[in-house]
């Protein structure tokens, strides 16, 4: 989980595959409305999340065990994602403004740079009792291993 550009979908396949499981994307089960708004810069509201996170949340359960990337920026959000499995175990790759920034101007993706300050206003950090919470700036094998040494509690 974490913002855009914060690494979430590269950690989270890189993980599933040296775990061997299954790994999705949570962009890709957005209604074609909800990437239109995105890419036009507006930023979704609840009422658009809302149906997507449950779709996330019973897709999980449908396919255990799974990696998931994730938003999540809102423990509301967080919640609705564990409603179908309650030991959902979270991950937040976690930087700075100004390195997401970089990073989202170096790639084509549905959420433009526009968007950036609003998710970091809307991102309310888990505590460290809530997601393993690690700095994304860190070479991807240590990502993995992190998450790893951490699913093995």
């Amino acid at each position: 989980m974490g913002v855009s550009g914060c690494g979430k979908s590269t950690v989270a396949e890189a993980y599933a595959k040296a775990q061997g499981i299954t790994y999705a994307d949570a962009d890709d089960f957005h209604p074609p409305e909800n990437l239109n708004k995105m890419s036009q810069g507006v930023p979704l509201p609840d009422d658009d999340r809302w149906p997507w996170l449950d779709t996330l949340s019973i897709w999980m359960a449908d396919h255990p065990p799974c990696v998931l990337a994730c938003s999540a920026l809102r423990r509301a959000y967080r919640q609705r994602l564990a409603q179908h499995q309650p030991a959902l175990r979270f991950v937040h790759l976690a930087a700075d403004y100004d390195t997401i920034k970089q990073r989202m101007e170096s790639r084509k993706h549905c959420m433009p740079p526009a968007l950036l300050q609003s998710l970091f206003d809307t991102l309310e950090p888990p505590t460290a009792s809530e997601a393993l919470i690690l700095d994304a700036t860190l070479p991807m094998d240590q990502l993995v291993a992190a998450i790893a040494s951490d699913a093995r509690r």
